[in-house]
């Protein structure tokens, strides 16, 4: 291990505090502001706040190579529990997020039982304030069950929840959906949209495109996306709602989204970042291919990048969807629908659209973490994360923090590395000390950014 690299390390998680990490956050906290990358750089940090330190130059030359960033935030995560722990759980999938860069995140209800009440949503939040390594905001599910029949009890959960989601599977009723939207906008919650009309998508698995014809397997058309926002949009007039779209993926979206914003509706939408970097054109017979919604067209995608970059999209969000391997090698068909991304999102990001000029280095952090928090009125960061971003390495999931290691991005060759990821011990649920062993992860007794009291976890063992 590179031992000056480690001296830097402890350096910054000694002498950062928590109004370091805000005047960060602030920074950015203006889109139109045309804020300079150069903040962000440690070695900036330490010349101008802290010009007293006599450093070694071999210490001076790591924090030239490293860079401070406020937490990121991800609004949509599964993290399996209760119901699914085999998969995923939340001490795992939470420290899957810190190494990722991740300090919050907001985790989807497609669980057992599903959070559709105060009772069951409790069996979540016990094991969020037990066993979360970083701040972790659980959506409530629109309907009973997820099934698509009867609304979930939603003004109960509200002072608990961050938003309400049917995600994976879209809401089948105008009417239900209508309900839920009155519902969310009298507690104003957020309502986070799979969308997915069931008779359009007729059994389809991948998109209904080129490789789903030469290869005879059933196609999901776009239309089974956008018609369904077409709908809800009609409902969004009429009850001036908060409402998000989850995972948009086809051109058609996009423009629709585009043009309620125009039109002053209350709309926002997330892109992952497997639509930004894949296409339907790079399918294999391989389930860690397999999403929902699927990979869709080069069109698609370029319309994707449009909307990130004219605002259209107003996040990045990863849908890290954690399976066993075996549940992801029965190819395309049999496959269960999801990959994991907490710690490729960044690193993907920054690599395919930073480094090929495509956006600038703040708005991503932005993607990532300001306008996340602004929509789903979560508090600024308590906490950071450390990166080295010059050196490229090769994606090695074996190495990842939490259960998942499906992946299609095995073998990538990416910028972009988190050394660390730093936050303010009283800010999360208990739990800390059960990590060290799984990741190199350390932890303190509770107290502020910059003293003793941190929750550090670091990744060093990675570089």
């Amino acid at each position: 291990m590179n031992q000056a690299l480690l001296e830097a390390l402890r350096l910054i998680e000694s002498t950062v505090r928590q109004r370091d990490v805000d005047e960060l956050f602030s920074a950015l906290e203006n889109p139109a502001n045309e804020v300079e990358e150069f903040i962000f750089s440690a070695s900036y940090f330490f010349t101008q706040k802290h010009p007293e330190l006599q450093l070694s130059k071999q210490v001076k030359a790591q924090l030239e190579r490293l860079w401070i960033f406020p937490g990121l935030c991800d609004v949509h995560v599964h993290l399996r529990e209760p119901g699914f722990e085999y998969k995923e759980t939340i001490a795992s999938g939470t420290l899957a997020a810190a190494q990722g860069g991740f300090t919050d995140v907001c985790a989807m209800p497609n669980l057992d039982p599903v959070p559709d009440n105060l009772e069951h949503l409790q069996l979540e939040l016990d094991a969020i304030k037990k066993d979360a390594h970083v701040n972790v905001y659980p959506y409530g599910s629109i309907t009973v069950g997820e099934e698509g029949r009867e609304l979930a009890d939603l003004e109960a959960m509200a002072p608990y929840v961050v938003g309400y989601s049917d995600d994976g599977r879209g809401v089948p009723t105008p009417e239900l959906m209508r309900a839920a939207q009155k519902c969310a906008a009298r507690g104003d919650k957020v309502i986070a949209a799979h969308l997915e009309d069931e008779d359009l998508r007729a059994g389809g698995y991948i998109h209904q495109g080129g490789y789903c014809a030469a290869h005879g397997h059933e196609g999901i058309p776009s239309a089974a996306e956008y018609e369904q926002l077409k709908r809800d949009l009609e409902l969004v007039r009429e009850t001036d709602c908060k409402y998000h779209v989850c995972h948009a993926s086809t051109k058609e979206t996009f423009a629709l989204i585009r043009e309620a914003k125009a039109e002053g509706l209350d709309v926002s939408c997330e892109v992952a970042p497997h639509y930004l970097v894949l296409t339907h054109d790079q399918l294999e017979e391989n389930g860690l291919f397999k999403m929902n919604p699927p990979l869709r067209e080069r069109e698609d995608q370029a319309a994707a990048i449009a909307a990130l970059v004219d605002g259209t999209v107003d996040m990045i969000a990863t849908d890290h969807a954690p399976h066993t391997l075996e549940e992801k090698s029965r190819g395309l068909k049999e496959s269960a629908m999801g990959i994991i991304g907490l710690q490729t999102a960044f690193p993907l990001l920054y690599t395919h659209y930073v480094c090929e000029g495509h956006i600038s280095l703040p708005r991503l952090l932005q993607l990532m973490g300001n306008n996340p928090r602004r929509r789903f009125g979560l508090p600024a960061p308590t906490g950071y994360s450390v990166w080295c971003l010059d050196e490229e390495y090769e994606v090695n999931p074996d190495s990842f923090a939490g259960k998942g290691r499906n992946t299609p991005f095995r073998g990538w060759r990416l910028h972009g590395r988190c050394l660390a990821t730093v936050l303010a011990d009283d800010k999360v649920g208990a739990g800390a000390g059960e990590a060290g062993g799984a990741s190199g992860a350390r932890a303190a007794k509770a107290g502020e950014l910059g003293e003793a009291g941190q929750r550090v976890y670091e990744f060093v063992e990675q570089a």
